[in-house]
């Protein structure tokens, strides 16, 4: 198995500078793990959010956009959740194609959602990367 390279924590926002620093949140349970669940009433209805990153990406399940005026929208998933589980199934090491697949066949479905953007973004980072490292070995 290889594992990604260490990755450091995000920058340290001085106390004197958080107050108005766009990247602190100061609010704790913004960060605590949460349930939701959501009802359809067919599995061919829209989730209401898409879904980015994957064993494969080396990466967590995030929620990569919540469509407006969904149920997920109104349940209060947002951009950034990581799906921890869904009906009491791991999704923390879990590839990208079977979180779909898990999504989409259950009319209802209870997830557990942690909000957290730093792992979110270094999904972006992994995909840039990987792009960099392919052009540079043509």
């Amino acid at each position: 198995m290889i594992l990604p390279p260490y990755e450091p924590p995000p920058p340290y926002v001085p106390p004197g500078q958080r107050l108005d620093h766009p990247d602190y949140i100061g609010n704790v349970k913004d960060f605590l793990p949460r349930r939701v669940t959501m009802v359809r009433n067919q599995t061919s209805e829209a989730l209401g959010f898409n879904i980015r990153g994957g064993k494969e990406h080396f990466c967590g399940i995030y929620v990569s956009k919540v469509m407006p005026n969904s149920e997920a929208n109104n349940l209060g998933v947002k951009e950034a959740d990581q799906i921890l589980s869904v009906n009491n199934l791991d999704f923390k090491d879990i590839e990208h194609s079977e979180a779909v697949k898990i999504l989409k066949m259950n009319t209802v479905i209870e997830m557990e959602l942690l909000y957290f953007p730093y792992g979110y973004n270094k999904t972006y980072e992994k995909n840039r990367l990987m792009s960099a490292n392919s052009q540079s070995s043509r």
